[in-house]
């Protein structure tokens, strides 16, 4: 059975998103570890090392993830902002491996008007500058790429273009695939019915590799299948519809897997737990 969980706010303190993520009766967990707006973030101190990982064991060590920064861009062929990415980049991981974290979910990047090939070139170089840099102090972290919706120049709405950097990358290894279902669906692959979704995963099985897929992110979408506009909406509520969620949840191959809810929140908790408890009515349907 997946492991379904969320992501939650790390306010007032790292270890403070497992007191949440558990009143929402969460079994999985995606954070950022600091605050994905700004560039320059400090490194953990060794108290919210010891807090993190005290909170950790006390929840029961459920599958974690962080996310990197929606500033980072390894895409980039500009020379400034290439490097700022890459630094932050490396910073995040070795800020997860202090933590304990052996997941970073991360967003391709954005080729800028400079064509695919070039950003999918670009992503390879600076990633694999990142992965060196944050080895090179001893933190060995795996990098999930994420899906994308394929908005304005985005890369990875396409599976070949993420197969293209999982084969060039020298730390192929130690990377793997996170699929947003919103993401996967406004790109243009359809997972609404049975047919559809098992459609769509042969495709993902044949160009990537269903093995290579280590973590979801669970969102309905706002917008029609192919708009390549990324609007997440409440699970049931949107474009895909109940039953491929169903599909997803019953599939066997990914029975093991964190599955983790970034769908709309308001003030309170309400939301993540309205939609888990969806989810959970479809795994018992199945």
């Amino acid at each position: 059975m997946p492991y379904l969980g969320a992501h939650e706010s790390v306010a007032g303190g790292l270890h403070l998103a497992f007191d949440r993520i558990r009143q929402v009766g969460g079994e999985s967990l995606q954070i950022f570890t600091r605050n994905q707006r700004q560039w320059k973030a400090p490194p953990v101190t060794d108290e919210e090392v010891a807090l993190f990982r005290q909170s950790w064991a006390e929840a029961g060590h459920m599958p974690v993830a962080a996310h990197a920064s929606y500033l980072i861009n390894l895409g980039s062929a500009k020379k400034e902002q290439a490097e700022k990415s890459v630094a932050a980049f490396a910073d995040e991981l070795v800020r997860c491996h202090r933590l304990g974290i052996g997941q970073v979910v991360l967003h391709p990047g954005s080729h800028g008007g400079a064509g695919v090939e070039r950003g999918l070139a670009e992503v390879v170089k600076n990633l694999d500058l990142a992965m060196d840099a944050a080895q090179a102090q001893g933190a060995v972290t795996m990098v999930l790429l994420e899906t994308t919706a394929g908005q304005g120049t985005g890369l990875g709405h396409r599976f070949e273009e993420l197969a293209f950097i999982l084969e060039h990358a020298r730390h192929g290894d130690a990377l793997g695939i996170c699929v947003d279902t919103c993401h996967i669906f406004a790109a243009g692959y359809d997972i609404r019915t049975p047919e559809a979704y098992r459609a769509t995963m042969a495709e993902l099985d044949r160009i990537i590799g269903c093995d290579r897929v280590r973590f979801f992110h669970l969102n309905d979408s706002r917008k029609e299948l192919g708009s390549r506009v990324d609007r997440h909406e409440h699970i049931g509520r949107g474009a895909i519809g109940l039953e491929g969620f169903r599909c997803l949840l019953g599939d066997r191959r990914f029975r093991d897997h964190a599955m983790t809810l970034e769908t709309p929140k308001g003030k309170d908790l309400a939301e993540d737990r309205m939609n888990l408890a969806t989810l959970r009515s479809l795994l018992s349907d199945s």
